[in-house]
């Protein structure tokens, strides 16, 4: 083969090389805009659902399209596109009404048109009590090594969903509230650690949240990783990485 001939033959390599490359490029792109979106988890406040340092895949088409469904949130367009709401009990990941740029993932617990109410820690919906049964401790260690127990239960929705939440306070500052009347095209959000949670219970800091704020929801813990440690610290994943969380799907 003559030197044009090889040169030509690793031109048309390279060529071919990029071509894949952009494509696997614009085909990674389409699924992070519109199908599924990564999301780690930076506080505490969905323990035991979910840990600090899981990270897991929102689905972005749950709800249908809004401009916050969207990288920097275009002003396109406004409202929902193919809109569907959330049921109850579905884990969301949503804008802050307040700034509409900071991610948060809460439960949903209100719905247009709902009553909420906490009383003595007892959520109520809609003046019913939800059905909450004491389970065993929620045990996980502190990053100094010591092992902590946490006042576990489990809640049952009126839509038969249940979950498991935290009662760390007894007769915590969300533990009693007022009626909160959920407008209509908004949702009422709260964390399953009850007490360590800024969510709707605190009108001024979250409140009720517009439909057209949701970003997705969650489905499944693609990545795990003991709080203190960094995803890309490689060399920590055989003893930090928590193997059993991997795959799990949320509810």
């Amino acid at each position: 083969m003559s030197v044009e001939a090889e040169a030509a033959q690793d031109k048309g390599g390279i060529r071919d090389t990029l071509r894949v490359i952009v494509h696997a490029l614009i085909l990674a792109l389409i699924v992070r805009v519109f199908l599924f979106q990564p999301f780690n988890i930076p506080s505490g406040s969905m323990i035991p659902t979910l840990l600090v340092g899981d990270y897991l895949f929102v689905s972005k088409y749950s709800y249908g399209y809004s401009r916050y469904s969207f990288p920097f949130g275009p002003n396109l367009f406004s409202g929902r596109i193919w809109a569907a709401e959330p049921a109850r009990g579905d884990v969301v990941v949503f804008k802050l009404p307040r700034d509409n740029e900071t991610d948060y993932i809460k439960r949903v617990i209100g719905l247009p048109g709902d009553e909420i109410q906490m009383i003595h820690g007892i959520l109520h919906i809609n003046g019913e009590a939800v059905k909450k049964e004491r389970v065993e401790d929620f045990v996980m260690q502190d990053p100094g090594g010591r092992e902590r127990h946490f006042t576990r239960y489990r809640e049952t929705l009126p839509n038969g969903v249940t979950y498991p939440v935290l009662d760390i306070v007894n007769e915590g500052i969300g533990d009693n509230t007022e009626i909160y009347k959920v407008p209509e095209g908004h949702f009422f959000m709260m964390g399953d650690n009850r007490d360590n949670s800024t969510d709707s219970r605190f009108l001024s800091e979250v409140g009720f949240i517009p439909f057209e704020n949701l970003v997705g929801r969650a489905q499944i813990i693609f990545f795990s990783i003991d709080e203190g440690s960094s995803f890309w610290q490689v060399w920590k994943w055989p003893t930090d990485v928590r193997w059993s969380r991997i795959l799990d799907v949320v509810h």
